[in-house]
């Protein structure tokens, strides 16, 4: 649990006990609940997200397959070559 131990977070649970008044106990109780609901909140969304962007590229991989496909059977069928990128542009001589 973030990179502590169970014997350092007693320790730290300790600590606050001794620091914090009894009277605020309810207060930093209902603090802490909040804080942890809005965090699994955020990871929900989170892990909800990244599901549908899964989901999505798996319905996008046949369609790029088929494009690639296609594409190079058309090229090939008018028997065109595709055309090569140059990385650099070619500068003209003044």
């Amino acid at each position: 649990m973030f990179g502590i131990s169970w014997a350092e977070f007693i320790v730290i649970l300790l600590v606050a006990i001794l620091v914090v008044p009894a009277r605020y106990w309810p207060d930093v109780a209902r603090a802490l609940a909040r804080a942890v609901k809005f965090i699994r909140s955020i990871v929900w969304k989170i892990t909800d997200a990244s599901e549908k962007i899964k989901e999505q590229i798996e319905l996008e991989e046949p369609i790029n397959e088929i494009m690639n496909t296609t594409t190079r059977d058309v090229l090939d069928a008018f028997s065109i070559k595709k055309p090569k990128q140059n990385k650099k542009p070619s500068r003209s001589k003044k």
